[in-house]
Order: structure tokens, then C-alpha cells, then sequence
């Protein structure tokens, strides 16, 4: 199929999970999600992935985002592993993980790439707006584990982006100025961002960001 781009609508699904049957667009409501792939169960460097999300929930709950794992293994699997990963981590599993023996999902969203693994999935990231199109893809290798303190600094600068007529540059975090995008006249910019904006090029205006107290 068709690889996936951002600004797609995300397939939507009804499948199995450790917390019971998802339609994935009526699960997500009206809110942001993140769906991560899982190349199978009891891998060393996805349980500690597992574990830091779980610990990291309250932390997308504050941005309105919930989080949904995925393997191809099936739900017993998944409690067996979900017990390894309460144990091994300090933590409890607080987000369903998908059951996808048949590998319907992963072939929605284009996860199983021959190159790297026939059966299992590769370990993708897809960040999804309110509008269910797709803000975000990121695909790890095996041996890197995600990092999700970025995967939150991105959800920030979509949160804002999306809002708001600017952008955010290298290596920014929350509460740091930002870019008015070139859309935007000079000339209109203090209507639109009253805290002030610095010029340092005609094409490079930095204002404080506009949701920040």
C-alpha cells in the first residue's frame, strides 16, 4: 500500500487490546493520540519503552493525548509482558496495547517493511490531531530506543503551531520565543502577538510564544 504521509486521515480500526475492543477513531474522541509500534513482546528494549510511557502518562494527559501501543503478538502474550514490564520498570501499564496477530493494523499503517523484518513491525511513531490527520511520523531502528521527552517537545510545538501563525525553532522547548511564520506581514504582527516580536531578518521575526504565561 500506499506509504502513509503526514496530513493523511489515520486509518481507523476496530481491534483487541489489553483494555478491551478499540475503534481507534471513536477511542480517540476529539483529542490527540499517539500510536507506537512494537516488532513483538518480551523485547528488551521495548519493555523499557513501555515502562517510561507508562510512567510518562500523566504528562500526555495534560496535553488531552492518549497513548495506544502495538504488536503483532496476541492479548495473553500482552498480559504476560505487561507483568514483566510492571516488574522490571517500577512502574504499572496504564494504556492499552493492541493485539495484531493478523497484522491488519500494521499493514494500515504501513508498519511491516521486508527490508528490516518480514513478520515482525518495524518500531514507528504516529502522532494524530483532533482531526484525525496525521501530524507526525518517526520510524527508530531496533537497537535506539524512542525517546519520549522529545516525543512530548513535538506534541508542544504541534499543540502551538496548530493555533497559532508561527512556528518553532532548533532545539526548542515550551515557554521559549518562536518563529511568525513568513505568511505574516510585518506590519501585522503586533495585532496578532501583543507581548512584541524582535526582527533579526525580514524573514526571521521571533515573538514570545503566545500560549505561555
Amino acid at each position: 500500500m500506499q506509504t502513509l504521509r503526514l496530513g493523511d486521515v489515520a486509518p481507523n480500526f476496530t481491534a483487541q487490546s489489553t483494555e478491551g475492543e478499540i475503534n481507534f477513531h471513536q477511542w480517540l474522541g476529539d483529542g490527540w493520540g499517539v500510536l507506537f509500534s512494537h516488532p513483538a513482546d518480551y523485547t528488551p528494549v521495548c519493555t523499557t519503552e513501555l515502562g517510561t510511557v507508562a510512567k510518562y502518562k500523566a504528562e500526555f494527559d495534560k496535553r488531552n493525548v492518549k497513548v495506544v501501543a502495538l504488536s503483532v503478538d496476541g492479548l495473553e502474550s500482552h498480559r504476560g509482558w505487561v507483568q514483566d514490564i510492571n516488574e522490571t520498570q517500577n512502574t504499572t501499564v496504564n494504556f492499552p496495547i493492541i493485539a495484531d496477530e493478523d497484522r491488519k493494523v500494521a499493514q494500515l499503517y504501513d508498519m511491516l517493511h521486508p527490508n528490516s523484518d518480514e513478520k515482525g513491525t518495524v518500531r514507528s511513531v504516529f502522532v494524530i490531531g483532533p482531526d484525525k490527520k496525521i501530524k507526525l511520523t518517526i520510524t527508530y531502528p531496533a537497537s535506539t530506543g524512542r525517546n519520549f521527552d522529545e516525543l512530548l517537545r513535538v506534541i508542544d510545538s504541534l499543540q502551538l503551531t496548530a493555533y497559532h501563525k508561527v512556528a518553532t525553532p532548533a532545539n526548542w522547548n515550551n515557554g521559549e520565543d518562536c518563529v511568525v511564520v513568513p505568511a505574516v506581514a510585518t506590519e501585522d504582527i503586533p495585532a496578532l502577538f501583543p507581548k512584541g516580536f524582535k526582527e533579526i531578518k525580514p524573514y526571521l521575526r521571533t515573538t514570545p510564544q503566545p500560549n505561555w504565561n
